[in-house]
C-alpha cells in the first residue's frame, strides 16, 4: 500500500508529504483547489510522462517520492527480485527528480531506474481510474484483458498468445519450404559442391600461417645461415669474440676491485651481460643444426600454397578463412535440410496448432467461468446504483478463425432496465449510464485483483443522491481489504471514507500554493457540510453533515 507521498515544487505545490493508512481515504476541496495534482504526482513516480510546465512558477526541478509497504504484494517483490532492485525492510521507495529543461531521472531503492521500469512496477502497485475510464472499457482488448485479470488467468491468456505466434512461425516455415523447392535444390547443388572441394581440399585452421612462415624461412635459409655464421664468429669463435673480450674485462675489474670496491659493483654489472652472451651463441648452434636446406620440402610447400590460394579466390575467400568457410557451408547445408523436410515442417506446425488448441480451449472455459461470476457481481451493483432491472452479459462467441487472444470474441453487453435488449456496451448506455455502469466494472472487478492500492479520480462524476452513498458504500467495503484513494466532490461518497483529507489553494505573496490537511472529526463534519451547501453554512447544514457523518460511521 502506499504509505507516504512526498512533493517538492510541483505545479502550485511547494513543499507536501502526505502520510496515508490502510482503508478508504478521500481527497476533497473546492474545484481547483489540487487534488488531481497529488494523482498526477503519484502518476509521474508510476512511470508517465511529464511536461516543463508541471514545474512549480520560479523553481529549478521537482523533487516527487513516494514509499510503499509490500509485505503483502508477492508480485512486487517478485519483480523486484528478478531487476536486482530488491525491497528494504518489506519496503519500496520510488524517487523523480523533473528539471525545466525536460529532463527527469528516477530511482527505485535508491538504483537508477528507467520509465519503462517505473511504469512496469507502478502497475503492480497502484492501479488508478479516471472518471472517464469507463470509455476504455468499450474495446474489445480492454474487455478480454479485464475478464482475463478478473479470472486470475492473465498468465494462461500469454501463452496462447505465444503458443499461436509459434504456430503460424511454423506454419510460414512450412509454406516457404514448399514454395523455395526449387531455389533451395540449386542452392544446395552449389553449397554441396563447395563444401565437397574444401573437404577434398582438406584444410586445417591456422594452416595456412604455418605454410607461410615456414617457406619464408626456407627460401630464405641461405641468408639466415650467413647470418648465423657471422654472429657465431662475432660472438665466440673469432679471436677477439665478444665473449672472451667481455671475460677479459670482468676479470680485470674484478682485478682491480680488491683495491677499490667501487669497481667490483661494475665488474658485477658485467656478469649478467656475459651470460646472456654465452645463451646467445648457444641459441645460435642450435637453431644452424635445426636450419635445413630442402629444396624439395620448400617446393611442396610452394604447391600448397598455390591451391589455397587458388580454392580461395575461386569462392572470393581470404585463404586463411577456408576452414571457417567450410564450416558456413555445412552448417547452411543443415539448415536447408531442416528448412525442406516439408513433412518434418508439416508435424512441427500440426504439434504447434495442437498445443495452442488446448490451450486455447482451456482458456476459453476458464472465460466462461469469469465471465459468469462477473456479470453477476456487476449486475448486481448496477441494480445498486439505481439501475434496478439492469443487467450486465460478457457474450463469448466463437471466432471464424484462430487468432492470437483464442478462439472467441469477447463483448461487453448490457441492458439498462428490464425491458430492455442487451446490446454492445458503448451503444446501449446513455452517458450517465455508462458512468455507473463503469463504475460498478471498476468495482466488481477490482476486489479481486493483486494490485494493493486503488485510486479513484473523481468517478462519481455526474451521480447524486442515493446513488452517491451507494458509491460511497462500495468503495467503503472494498477498502476494507485494499487500500483505496478517491478524489470526490460528493458529501455521500466522503462520508464513508476511513480518512479525510482537504486540499485548500492560498494566495500568497510567493503566489498561488496548494496544502493538504487530515481532518479530524470535527473538521470532516465542517468539511462534509461545506460540501453539503457551499461556503455559507447553517446550523442546519451542519446537523446534516453530522448525521450523514455518524450514519454511516454506525453502517461500519
Amino acid at each position: 500500500m502506499l504509505r507516504l507521498l512526498s512533493i517538492r515544487d510541483f505545479v502550485v505545490v511547494r513543499s507536501l508529504e502526505l502520510e496515508l493508512e490502510p482503508g478508504f481515504t478521500v481527497l476533497t476541496g473546492e474545484t481547483g483547489a489540487g487534488k488531481s495534482i497529488l494523482l498526477d504526482a503519484l502518476g509521474l513516480l508510476l512511470g508517465d510522462r511529464f511536461e516543463p510546465r508541471q514545474i512549480r512558477a520560479g523553481a529549478e526541478r521537482a523533487e516527487l517520492a513516494a514509499a510503499f509497504d509490500v509485505d503483502d504484494a508477492p508480485a512486487v517483490r517478485a519483480w523486484l527480485a528478478e531487476e536486482g532492485l530488491a525491497e528494504s525492510d518489506g519496503e519500496v521507495l520510488l524517487r523523480r527528480v523533473l528539471d525545466a529543461q525536460g529532463r527527469s531521472r528516477a530511482w527505485i531503492n535508491g538504483s537508477p531506474a528507467t520509465l519503462a521500469q517505473l511504469k512496469a512496477l507502478g502497475e503492480k502497485l497502484v492501479e488508478i481510474t479516471g472518471q472517464h475510464a469507463h470509455q476504455s472499457l468499450s474495446t474489445a482488448e480492454t474487455q478480454r484483458a479485464l475478464v482475463d485479470s478478473f479470472g486470475g488467468f492473465a498468465a494462461l491468456a500469454a501463452e496462447t498468445g505465444r503458443a499461436w505466434r509459434a504456430w503460424r512461425a511454423a506454419i510460414e516455415a512450412r509454406d516457404a519450404a514448399r514454395a523455395d523447392a526449387g531455389r533451395s535444390a540449386a542452392e544446395r547443388a552449389f553449397l554441396e559442391s563447395r563444401r565437397h572441394e574444401l573437404s577434398a581440399l582438406g584444410v586445417r585452421e591456422g594452416e595456412w600461417a604455418e605454410l607461410a612462415a615456414a617457406q619464408s624461412r626456407l627460401a630464405n635459409a641461405a641468408s639466415l645461415i650467413e647470418a648465423c655464421a657471422q654472429a657465431a664468429d662475432a660472438l665466440e669463435e673469432s679471436d677477439d669474440a665478444l665473449t672472451r673480450r667481455m671475460a677479459q674485462v670482468a676479470s680485470r675489474l674484478a682485478q682491480a676491485g680488491a683495491h677499490d670496491p667501487a669497481l667490483a659493483d661494475v665488474a658485477a654489472l658485467l656478469e649478467p651481460a656475459g651470460i646472456q652472451l654465452a645463451e646467445a651463441a648457444r641459441a645460435l648452434r642450435d637453431y644452424r643444426r635445426r636450419l635445413d636446406l630442402d629444396p624439395a620440402e620448400l617446393a611442396r610447400i610452394d604447391e600448397r600454397l598455390a591451391a589455397l590460394h587458388d580454392v580461395a579466390r575461386k569462392h572470393r575467400a581470404r585463404p586463411e578463412s577456408l576452414p571457417a568457410l567450410l564450416a558456413a557451408t555445412e552448417a547452411e547445408l543443415a539448415r536447408l535440410d531442416a528448412a525442406s523436410d516439408v513433412d518434418a515442417l508439416e508435424r512441427r506446425a500440426a504439434d504447434a496448432e495442437g498445443a495452442y488448441r488446448a490451450l486455447a480451449l482451456e482458456l476459453r472455459a476458464k472465460r466462461r467461468f469469469a465471465a459468469s461470476e462477473l456479470e453477476h457481481r456487476v449486475t448486481a451493483a448496477m441494480h445498486a446504483l439505481a439501475m434496478a432491472g439492469g443487467r450486465f452479459e460478457v457474450a463469448i462467441d466463437p471466432l471464424p478463425a484462430p487468432a492470437v487472444h483464442g478462439l472467441d470474441a469477447l463483448e461487453f453487453r448490457i441492458a439498462a432496465h428490464a425491458k430492455q435488449p442487451s446490446g454492445p456496451l458503448a451503444r446501449v448506455a446513455s452517458g450517465g449510464e455508462l458512468s455507473r455502469i463503469g463504475l460498478a466494472i471498476q468495482v466488481a472487478s477490482s476486489d479481486v485483483g493483486e494490485v494493493p492500492t486503488l485510486v479513484f479520480d473523481e468517478v462519481d462524476a455526474g451521480i447524486g443522491g442515493a446513488v452517491a452513498a451507494t458509491v460511497g458504500r462500495l468503495l467503503q467495503s472494498l477498502g476494507a481489504h485494499r487500500q483505496v484513494l478517491c478524489v470526490t466532490h460528493l458529501p455521500q461518497v466522503a462520508s464513508f471514507a476511513d480518512h479525510h483529507f482537504r486540499v485548500e489553494k492560498h494566495d500568497g505573496a510567493p503566489g498561488v500554493e496548494s496544502s493538504v490537511t487530515l481532518l479530524d472529526r470535527d473538521l470532516r463534519v465542517a468539511e462534509l457540510a461545506r460540501m453539503l451547501a457551499g461556503e455559507q453554512t447553517t446550523a442546519k447544514t451542519r446537523a446534516h453533515a453530522r448525521e450523514l457523518y455518524d450514519q454511516h460511521r454506525r453502517h461500519r
